[in-house]
C-alpha cells in the first residue's frame, strides 16, 4: 500500500464517523464492514452511540502504527492525546479535499459518505440508495451472528446441547452466490417467491396463510441442491443452520427424537435463519415396514416439528434435499409445500455452465464441443473436469487450456464412474 492510499483510508474513516455522529438518520448499514470494525460495533442493540475512531483501532484492522503521525500535516485533522483519537475538523472542506485526492472511487462503496456527498452537490452523479443496497450487511455478518447465539444462550444454557447438532455460517461467510448456479426458470420464480413472501409477513399473516416455506430439493448427486440451499443465505439474508446427521442419530432410547426437537428449537430461536438438512430421507425414511420403534419416533418426531415451524410465523425457512426421493415417508411428502427439482443438465445448460466456470480462463477450446461430449455430467462434475483441466495445463507448465486437458479432465469423470459402478464382491 502507498503512503497516498494509506492517507486516503485514513480520511475516510474519519470523514464517516463525523457524518455518522452528525447525522442520526444514518445507521449502522450506512458503514462499510472496515468502518465497523475500527469504531468497535458489535451489535445493533440498545441507543445509538458515538463512534470514536482510537490509534489503537487503526494499528488493529489496518495495521497502521502512529497514524496521528501520517497525518500531522494535513490541515483538516485533530488528534487528541488523551484518548489517542483522531477526527476531521470540517465536513464540508473534508470531502472537497477527498474528492480532489482520489477518493471518489472509494465514496462509491461507502454509503455514509455517498449520502453526504449526494447531500452536499444532487448533481455529483453518487447514488446513495444503490450504495448502500451493494453495501455488506450488519446482519449478515459473523460478529452479529455471534452475538444472537450468546445472547440466545444467556437465556437458556440447554441449547447449547442442539447447537453442537448444526453447523451455523453466516452469510458473509458462504462464498456461493446465486450468480455462480445457473438456475432454471422454476427455480428462480421459487427463489422470487420466497423473497416476496418475506417482504410480506404481516400481510400474509392476515390472510392466515402460513404454508409458505417449506422446501424439498429433490434430483441426483452434484446438481446443485446444496448449492442453492447456500447461496439463498445470500439472497435473503438469513443465516443457514446445516444439520449434522452423524450427531443427530444416536443408540440410546428416544435420543434421536430429542436431538431433533433440540434442532428446531434452535431455528426458532434464532430466526430469521435457513434450517437446511441434507440427505433428508436418512431422517425421514418411510415407515411402512419398519419395525424399528426408534426410527419411527424418530420420523415421527421430525413430522411434528415440520408442522410447527413456519416461514411466516417463525422465519424458518426449512429446505430438505435428497437424491433418494423414493425412500421419504409419504407424510413427509405432504409437509413440503414446493418440490422442486433438480435434473442432469441438458446441452444447453451445460454450455452455459462451462462458459461460466472456464470465464477467467485463458483458451481456445470450442466450449458448445465439450458441452456435446459431456452428455450425463452434473454441474459438480463439469466443475470437476475444469478443475483437472487447469491441473494439466498448470503441471505442463502452460496457463492457457488446450483440448488434451479438457479430454484429461472428461476421462477423469468417466474413469472415476466406472469405478464406482464396480461389484468388488
Amino acid at each position: 500500500m502507498t503512503r497516498d492510499e494509506e492517507i486516503l483510508n485514513l480520511i475516510e474513516l474519519l470523514l464517516t464517523a463525523e457524518i455518522y455522529n452528525q447525522y442520526v438518520n444514518l445507521d449502522v448499514n450506512d458503514l462499510t464492514p472496515i468502518a465497523r470494525e475500527v469504531y468497535g460495533i458489535h451489535s445493533m442493540d440498545g441507543e445509538r452511540t458515538p463512534v470514536v475512531v482510537a490509534e489503537s483501532a487503526l494499528q488493529r484492522v489496518l495495521g497502521v502504527p502512529d497514524a496521528h503521525l501520517r497525518l500531522n500535516k494535513h490541515p483538516l485533522t485533530l488528534y487528541e492525546e488523551f484518548g489517542h483519537r483522531l477526527r476531521i475538523t470540517s465536513l464540508p472542506a473534508g470531502l472537497t479535499w477527498f474528492i480532489k485526492n482520489g477518493g471518489r472511487s472509494r465514496i462509491e462503496k461507502n454509503p455514509a459518505l455517498a449520502w453526504y456527498a449526494e447531500q452536499q452537490d444532487p448533481t455529483i452523479g453518487i447514488r446513495y440508495e444503490e450504495i448502500r443496497e451493494s453495501n455488506p450487511r450488519f446482519e449478515d455478518s459473523r460478529i452479529y451472528l455471534d452475538r444472537r447465539v450468546s445472547r440466545m444462550l444467556a437465556e437458556d444454557d440447554k441449547l447449547r446441547s442442539g447447537l453442537d447438532l448444526i453447523i451455523i455460517s453466516a452469510p458473509e461467510e458462504v462464498e456461493q452466490t446465486i450468480d455462480d448456479i445457473i438456475c432454471s426458470v422454476d427455480q428462480l420464480n421459487r427463489i422470487i417467491k420466497l423473497k416476496v413472501a418475506l417482504e410480506h409477513l404481516e400481510f400474509l399473516k392476515s390472510r392466515r396463510i402460513y404454508e409458505i416455506g417449506k422446501l424439498l430439493f429433490i434430483g441426483p448427486p452434484g446438481t446443485g441442491k446444496t448449492s442453492l440451499a447456500f447461496a439463498l443465505t445470500r439472497v435473503l439474508h438469513m443465516p443457514i443452520l446445516e444439520v449434522r446427521l452423524s450427531m443427530v442419530t444416536s443408540q440410546y432410547l428416544g435420543e434421536t427424537s430429542k436431538n431433533i426437537d433440540r434442532i428446531f428449537d434452535v431455528a426458532r430461536l434464532l430466526s430469521p435463519c435457513i434450517l437446511f438438512i441434507d440427505e433428508f430421507d436418512f431422517l425421514a425414511k418411510s415407515r411402512v415396514g419398519d419395525d424399528h420403534g426408534a426410527m419411527k419416533r424418530a420420523v415421527n418426531a421430525l413430522l411434528k416439528n415440520i408442522d410447527r415451524i413456519s416461514l411466516i410465523r417463525n422465519k424458518v425457512l426449512l429446505i430438505g434435499a435428497t437424491n433418494h426421493p423414493q425412500l421419504l415417508d409419504e407424510a413427509a411428502w405432504r409437509r413440503f409445500d414446493e418440490v422442486i427439482p433438480f435434473d442432469l443438465p441438458d446441452l444447453s445448460t451445460r454450455e452455459l455452465i462451462l462458459r461460466r466456470l472456464l470465464m477467467d480462463s485463458d483458451t481456445r477450446v470450442e466450449i458448445a464441443g465439450v458441452a456435446e461430449q459431456t452428455e450425463g455430467f452434473s454441474g459438480a462434475d463439469l466443475k470437476m473436469l475444469v478443475r483437472e483441466a487447469i491441473l494439466s495445463a498448470l503441471t505442463d507448465g502452460r496457463s492457457e487450456l488446450i483440448l488434451e486437458d479438457i479430454t484429461k479432465g472428461e476421462l477423469l469423470i468417466k474413469t472415476r464412474d466406472d469405478h464406482k459402478a464396480r461389484n468388488w464382491i
